[in-house]
């Protein structure tokens, strides 16, 4: 008797450890997989939590077309109307192919990281250096085309080494490469801000009034509301801006007259006429810039891909840490790499600025742990149907420059805030100080005053001048592998391994 009662609570418990195993189990396939890489998510939640990355980046993926294009003069002259919005179609399209890819690799293509890729910023200040020198024009986009071909196969190689190069690139020098960045885009930002330095009616009134109403708007919503209204908060206040413009255009007058009697249209003023213009449906062209060589051009942005390397290196890092609660392999960074270099010269073949992980989105995964790659690829796949409708590029492409100020503003400043929190991921010492002023002084003050280079070799103006980013970079690279380590650090280095 007393054996068949041992036996039947023995059987008993072992029901139930097998019920809360079963129980554990299910729970983790239905409530925990958005929070798994690889977990099996079914599409009708797989679908928002894409689209809510897809909204976090979507602006931020057209912008840096928007800026170059204009800085080359192709969207207000006749023969090229409408490349344009071949671009920007085109730009959607590659992002979502190159995240696919970033997330499933091919062989050593992609790190299968939860990365969304897109139109890298970060090269914004050097290919305007490259305009201002060579004059705007098509020429200069086609020269930006082929320096980011040949900067990208190069970016690509240098992924297949990056365990022996890891040492160089640790957070302080990403972190201040990237601060540079954004510290270099917030002129950028406001110039936009302001309706466009060429724009006749610029820092107008209404310039002002719709970058600060979009501004404010991403303000509130980001601080003010939560889940998808909070992550899409530019997207929202983009909208809020071309609302404004439109009810300002039945109320203003749309047409001003400069100091020498000729008239113009206002920079906030929508071009409907181009939204009409555009098919429904379209299949991206290839090769709508023709590629040209140009030293100039090939120098300066090849430097550049290394920069954008180690900022690459910081947003795996990030996404890994952040919302996976380990680190990056050395395997997850060199595929990484791989495919932001490929996959920037396979943009290049499309006409579309470098392909880089896109910082936003590292924010957004840091934030919510949300991993899923099935999730995210929902997203990349939306991107690739949108790449398919050119009235949605057109419809982008007439964005007035104040209303992409107001959202290029608060983007640019995180940018920098991000650099801020790379740095200080670790307590601060005399050396890392050092490092950080001497390449943010360097770097930071050359280009801001580039005229210090003026009697110089044009390659080293070139090179050197602009941005500041590639000084910044390469001093921090420079310091950190000069400067020995302090005995805190070596200590703390040394329990790591």
């Amino acid at each position: 008797m007393e054996r068949e009662i041992r036996y039947t609570v023995k059987a008993v418990l072992r029901k139930r450890k097998n019920s809360k195993e079963k129980m554990r189990m299910s729970e983790k396939e239905t409530k925990g997989a958005e929070y798994d890489f690889y977990g099996k998510l079914p599409l009708r939640k797989a679908i928002p939590l894409g689209l809510q990355h897809v909204l976090a980046m979507f602006v931020g993926n057209l912008t840096p077309l928007l800026i170059i294009t204009g800085a080359c003069d192709l969207a207000n002259t006749q023969e090229f109307a409408g490349l344009q919005v071949d671009l920007l179609q085109n730009a959607m399209l590659v992002a979502g192919i190159v995240t696919l890819v970033q997330l499933y690799a091919i062989g050593p293509v992609g790190g299968k990281v939860p990365i969304i890729m897109g139109t890298s910023s970060g090269f914004i200040g050097v290919f305007n250096s490259v305009v201002g020198v060579m004059g705007g024009g098509i020429l200069s986009y086609g020269a930006i085309m082929m320096a980011s071909i040949l900067g990208g196969i190069f970016e690509g190689i240098l992924g297949f080494f990056l365990k022996p190069l890891r040492r160089f690139f640790p957070a302080l020098v990403t972190g201040t490469v990237v601060l540079s960045i954004g510290l270099s885009l917030i002129a950028v930002g406001v110039n936009s801000f302001g309706g466009g330095d060429k724009a006749p009616d610029f820092g107008s009134l209404e310039n002002l009034f719709l970058g600060t109403l979009v501004l404010v708007v991403i303000i509130v919503l980001k601080h003010g509301t939560k889940g998808m209204t909070s992550s899409s908060s530019i997207l929202i206040g983009i909208i809020v801006g071309y609302v404004a413009s439109a009810i300002m255009g039945l109320m203003l007058p749309t047409v001003g007259v400069t100091a020498e009697g000729v008239e113009y249209t206002k920079a906030w003023v929508l071009n409907w006429d181009k939204v009409a213009e555009a098919g429904w449906v379209s299949i991206p062209r290839l090769m709508p810039v023709k590629p040209v060589f140009d030293w100039r051009a090939v120098i300066p942005v090849m430097i550049m891909f290394i920069v954008t390397a180690v900022e690459t290196v910081g947003d795996i890092s990030g996404v890994t840490e952040g919302g996976m609660g380990r680190e990056a392999t050395d395997t997850e960074l060199s595929g990484g790499i791989i495919c932001d270099g490929l996959g920037s010269a396979f943009a290049a073949l499309f006409g579309v600025l470098p392909n880089t992980s896109f910082s936003q989105n590292v924010g957004l995964v840091t934030m919510t742990k949300i991993v899923n790659r099935f999730a995210l690829a929902t997203g990349a796949v939306f991107l690739i149907l949108c790449g398919l409708l050119p009235k949605l590029a057109a419809l982008i492409s007439i964005m007035p420059q104040s209303v992409l100020g107001g959202a290029a503003v608060m983007m640019f400043s995180s940018i920098v805030m991000s650099g801020i929190q790379l740095i200080t991921k670790k307590p601060l010492t005399p050396r890392s100080i050092t490092i950080v002023s001497v390449a943010l002084g360097l770097g930071y003050g050359i280009g801001a005053n580039s005229g210090v280079l003026s009697h110089l070799p044009q390659g080293v103006q070139l090179i050197f001048g602009g941005s500041g980013i590639v000084p910044a970079a390469l001093v921090a690279i420079l310091l950190n592998v000069l400067l020995p380590n302090e005995k805190g650090e070596a200590e703390t280095q040394t329990d790591r391994k």
